[in-house]
């Protein structure tokens, strides 16, 4: 489903990536491990078209991705893409459910359907009963399903998911892993995931191993 060739990304004079060329399939897991300063981050958000890279090119279904207008880009994103991060990036004056929305709307969609697939969704998370919650109400491990809840609102294609549980304690991050599984099983959804949890790695799919910018493993 996504495919990646030959991916440099520099910032100033230093040379993040060089010369990343993975893919992925849709309906598994994929991780990325390595040292702090690997590049995965980096590679993430090319991945997930949150940056462009200086050389290389991005496929998706064999569309490239790499002359879309920012504008188109955008559009293609919000339709096709999830993204959850470490810190879970709720906007603290909206309730559960109206963060869930947010893309939804963007997209273009009625707030009838938008918050029906809302509330099924944190059903499914375990949160059917703090939809009206605002973020300060909620605990850590419940601000981050609120946030799978919001990426997956759109149906995308892939999730893109950078220290999903970094900011968790144990027990929920067990919880946040075991939910990303229950997905790829139910839903068929494709997660690509940033990690340094070696549980968390060992329960994907594939592991791709990063070190200074390059694949190894």
């Amino acid at each position: 489903m996504i495919s990646c060739q030959n991916i440099h990304k520099s910032y100033g004079k230093l040379h993040v990536l060089k010369g990343i060329d993975l893919s992925v399939k849709a309906g598994e897991i994929v991780t990325i491990t390595g040292e702090s300063g690997a590049g995965k981050s980096t590679l993430l958000h090319i991945l997930g078209t949150l940056d462009r890279p200086d050389e290389g090119d991005l496929f998706f279904n064999d569309q490239s991705l790499a002359h879309l207008s920012n504008k188109k880009l955008s559009s293609f994103r919000n339709s096709n893409m999830g993204f959850i991060f470490q810190f879970h990036q709720l906007l603290p004056e909206f309730s559960a459910i109206e963060n869930v929305c947010i893309p939804a709307w963007i997209a273009g969609k009625g707030k009838k359907e938008a918050k029906a697939e809302a509330l099924r969704l944190l059903d499914y998370l375990g949160l059917d009963d703090r939809a009206t919650h605002k973020p300060k109400q909620l605990s850590g491990g419940e601000q981050q399903r609120v946030a799978v809840a919001r990426a997956l609102v759109n149906k995308p294609s892939v999730v893109f998911a950078d220290e999903p549980s970094g900011n968790l304690d144990s027990k929920n991050a067990e919880m946040l892993h075991q939910y990303f599984v229950k997905l790829r099983d139910d839903l068929k959804q494709t997660f690509v995931i940033v990690t340094h949890n070696p549980e968390l790695a060992a329960l994907g799919d594939r592991n791709i191993k990063l070190k200074d910018g390059m694949v190894v493993g």
